[in-house]
């Protein structure tokens, strides 16, 4: 014998348990514990823990002990019921439910009414005198059964029970007889028996061992596991397994059974909120067969009832100090809780519900900033599709960018333009995007791509613009001669409306009812709060004079990261960089640089303006060349279109010399070839044009006395002699300006770390960098190995094999790549002490990343615009870790 304990009773003054032991008694055990130390009137029962699941599935078979002290706990609930198992005379009934240590709705398996056999059901019928009831109860049991544990269809038995009513004319259970529910037990026995090749189990002992056994094995059942990758829950948990003496709700009109919350949770307002049904059982509230009524309405129907329900509630919300959710029984009058757990509630609820119970003194404003998740201020910022919408899904992809939206499907980024002109919605459907494809995205209300992953061009840009956008969706074709897409069968027609769930990765056919955020003032309220907390600064990804409005109204503290890069497509600027790229000399191409030169310091003027008196780091141009060519292919197919169709000469030389210089351009692996301080030091000209454009507008809005904090950053560095070359031609050229327009501009001058190599080396990069803007998409891509763009294609296998427990490029590899960054850090601040450091790449808007930050010792993340109050409240929430 082993002398651990395995069982634990709760109810009738010999509970064992409390609500502290949630990791041993799972949730709703722990609950259940809890409540009954209250006082609050709990049907007795037992708890069989996580650890004995946990050993039950690493085994294969119950531990030592278990069932001897699942017999004793058997003999406790026997005398506190008066009733036994088996008995003929007086049987007690019970359910088996499961419950993990964290909260997992709707996910595992409960049987109820397990206790019944052909003997117990007329001794039930005789000892309540309500032979229906009993009957009832059976088919209910043997129904439940077989699905649970034996994974029998229940449509089997449903459509016995349609067919029931269709031939009697009624619509409702109850309107059926009581002969009517004995032929639907021996018939539902035949069903068992037909599909098992066995009788229904008669032995309680039996139905109770198998019923154990199914919760514990529904802990790996398919839903299970996914809702617990969805909620980054560990699957060595385990459930506890409930087993409770019955009570009943379906004892006619003065019983009753529902399900009701302390606060409405879809709104948070501070209402009794739910619905219950007469004459029923707990599965049939949330089974939908029968419409329930409000619980409000039991004040005229039950009103003593109504009144003990309120009070306990109400109890057990100010002793959890948060929204409950419950279920209870009315049996003949008299009121049971069954269950009370912290409510799931929408994103608006759970903000405002924190906010209410802080200005109610239940909690502090601490403790309010922990209960609401960062993900779900996403959710209160941008559109949702409507719940209630009825679509039929097409594919699914990547959660690139949250948000929904509806449009006209567009192929092209010219197209979505177009289209966007003349006031149509459109959705971006492209194989993948590039830089070119800007002005469409920017257009376009969501983004859809075939190719990518979470760091892809389409899902960081879409990320920066707040546009929802579904990347790396294999599972549809695009064929862009005949202007369609299909998928799961269905051909989608260029200009036929999609709807896109950027929040969950989601396609859908046809236009889809739109829920648009709510942002009340409660948001503020608690950004405001966690603002007093946190000491991380958080800064945005902005490239354009809107986004770094948009992120200075959500709370902003300067930009880490400004890529110039994407200030390069305008209309009237792409030909002027293409004449820049094609230049065969240096002559012709400072000519073409000259004319890009005012362009970039107007885009600076306004990004500078509309960031007064904070910090803004603009990286230096860092893409290869070619970006910003048009594709190779489609250079090809216009020249055969001009040439079939007589066009000009001219114009047909001119697509030719762009053709060779598409060919000359192209790498094989650009992503590691030419580009970033490469550019910088075969091409020197090029960052002298953007300093210059930097510092002069630096200059020109000092003298207007707008306060501005430029800090340049070179992309790509991998050693110091190439932060010294570009360094060099950067201060040489700032000093030239500065000089010439008689201002002296406070900048900084330092480099992104986004390669192993500057990570291992940062002692000697340091000593010339005087800042460090770790560029975590590119330091997970050369770390791992692993193309950003192309690693959608395999990563969820990884996930789901348990190779990688999440994508790398949205959730930061803390053992490798965060290793390389601490390595960073600390020689880094060997060499230079005060060098300022922050994050720039996508992990700066991921809490869990932002957590590491803070650890690391980091001063600050730079994330996308609409990630900014997630950055400020995960930051919040690292500083309260660490002080626990």
């Amino acid at each position: 014998m082993t002398d651990k304990k395995f069982v634990y009773f709760f109810g009738d003054n010999q509970t064992e348990g409390s609500n502290k032991m949630k990791h041993l008694l799972g949730g709703k055990g722990a609950n259940l514990a809890e409540m009954a130390n209250l006082g609050v009137p709990v049907p007795p029962g037992f708890t069989i823990s996580t650890e004995a699941c946990v050993l039950y599935m690493k085994n294969n078979d119950y531990p030592e002990g278990m069932w001897d002290e699942i017999d004793k706990n058997i003999d406790k609930l026997e005398e506190s019921t008066g009733k036994k198992f088996g008995d003929p005379e007086n049987p007690l009934l019970s359910s088996v439910r499961s419950g993990a240590p964290i909260s997992m709705p709707g996910m595992m398996d409960t049987v109820l009414n397990l206790g019944l056999n052909d003997k117990t059901v007329r001794g039930l019928a005789k000892r309540t005198d309500n032979e229906w009831f009993a009957y009832d109860s059976y088919r209910r049991f043997i129904m439940m059964f077989s699905d649970v544990v034996l994974g029998i269809d229940t449509d089997e038995f449903e459509n016995i029970i349609q067919q029931k009513k269709d031939e009697l004319g009624v619509t409702e259970d109850t309107e059926l007889g009581t002969n009517t529910m004995k032929d639907l037990v021996e018939e539902f026995k035949s069903v068992y028996k037909e599909k098992t090749s066995s009788d229904f189990p008669q032995k309680i002992k039996q139905q109770l061992k198998m019923a154990i056994n199914a919760v514990f094995n529904s802990w790996n059942n398919e839903r299970a596991k996914k809702y617990r990758q969805l909620n980054d829950i560990s699957d060595e948990l385990g459930t506890a397994v409930n087993v409770q003496a019955m009570v009943f709700g379906n004892m006619g009109e003065t019983s009753g059974t529902g399900v009701a919350f302390t606060r409405n949770p879809a709104t948070g307002e501070k209402e009794f909120y739910g619905e219950y049904l007469t004459n029923a059982q707990g599965e049939d509230v949330v089974a939908g067969i029968r419409t329930p009524k409000s619980v409000q309405t039991l004040k005229d129907n039950m009103p003593d009832v109504y009144r003990q329900l309120d009070d306990i509630t109400q109890k057990l919300e100010q002793h959890y100090k948060d929204m409950q959710d419950i279920e209870f029984t009315i049996e003949k009058g008299k009121l049971y809780m069954l269950q009370t757990r912290n409510a799931k509630r929408t994103a608006a609820a759970a903000l405002k519900v924190a906010v209410d119970m802080v200005h109610e003194n239940l909690i502090n404003k601490n403790e309010a900033v922990m209960r609401l998740k960062p993900s779900q201020i996403d959710q209160v910022l941008h559109p949702m599709i409507d719940p209630n919408s009825e679509l039929e899904l097409l594919s699914s992809g990547l959660a690139a960018s949250p948000g929904a939206a509806v449009g006209k499907v567009v192929f092209s980024a010219e197209h979505a333009e177009e289209m966007a002109q003349n006031n149509e919605e459109v959705i971006l459907v492209r194989t993948e995007t590039s830089p070119e494809d800007i002005g469409g995205m920017h257009a376009a209300k969501g983004v859809l791509t075939v190719r990518g992953g979470m760091t892809s061009h389409a899902a960081v840009v879409a990320r920066g613009m707040g546009k929802p956008c579904v990347c790396g969706c294999d599972g549809i074709n695009i064929d862009m001669n005949e202007g369609v897409f299909t998928a799961k069968g269905y051909t989608i027609n260029e200009g036929e409306c999609i709807s896109i769930d950027g929040s969950e990765g989601k396609i859908y056919m046809g236009e889809a009812e739109l829920k648009m955020p709510n942002v009340s003032g409660e948001l503020e309220t608690m950004l405001q709060w966690a603002d007093d907390i946190r000491s991380l600064n958080v800064r945005t990804n902005a490239d354009t004079p809107e986004d770094a409005k948009l992120a200075r109204d959500f709370g902003a503290e300067g930009i880490g990261l400004c890529r110039t890069e994407h200030m390069f497509f305008g209309e009237e600027r792409i030909p002027v960089v293409r004449e820049m790229i094609m230049a065969d000399n240096k002559e012709d191409r400072e000519k073409a640089l000259q004319k890009l030169q005012p362009m970039q310091k107007d885009d600076f003027l306004d990004i500078f303006r509309a960031m007064d008196g904070y910090p803004i780091t603009v990286r230096l141009l860092d893409p290869p060349l070619h970006e910003f060519l048009p594709n190779y292919e489609d250079l090809i197919e216009k020249i055969k279109k001009l040439e079939s169709e007589g066009g000009k000469q001219e114009e047909i030389n001119r697509v030719n010399d762009l053709l060779k210089n598409v060919d000359a351009l192209k790498e094989t692996n650009p992503m590691l070839g030419h580009r970033g301080c490469r550019l910088g030091i075969t091409y020197p000209e090029i960052y002298e044009m953007q300093t210059k454009a930097i510092i002069e507008a630096a200059c020109e809005l000092a003298s207007e006395g707008t306060d501005v904090i430029p800090e340049i950053m070179i992309p790509l560095v991998s050693n110091e002699k190439e932060l010294d070359f570009v360094k060099k031609t950067v201060t040489d050229t700032a000093e030239s300006v500065m000089n010439e327009k008689g201002t002296n501009i406070d900048y900084l001058c330092g480099t992104m770390i986004e390669l192993p190599r500057a990570a291992l080396t940062a002692d000697k990069i340091a000593k010339g960098a005087e800042f460090f803007s770790f560029g975590t998409n590119d330091l997970t891509q050369t770390a791992f190995g692993y193309s950003r763009d192309d690693a959608g294609k395999f990563l969820p296998l990884y996930i789901d094999k348990g190779i990688l427990e999440s994508d790398p490029f949205a959730v930061l590899d803390q053992e490798g790549v965060g290793e390389l960054m601490k390595i960073g850090i600390d020689k880094g601040r060997s060499s230079r002490p005060d060098i300022k450091m922050g994050i720039c790449g996508e992990h700066g808007g991921d809490p869990e990343s932002i957590s590491f930050s803070y650890e690391a010792g980091l001063n600050y993340v730079s994330c996308s615009p609409y990630r900014v109050p997630i950055a400020r409240l995960a930051s919040a929430q690292a500083v309260l870790k660490e002080e626990k």
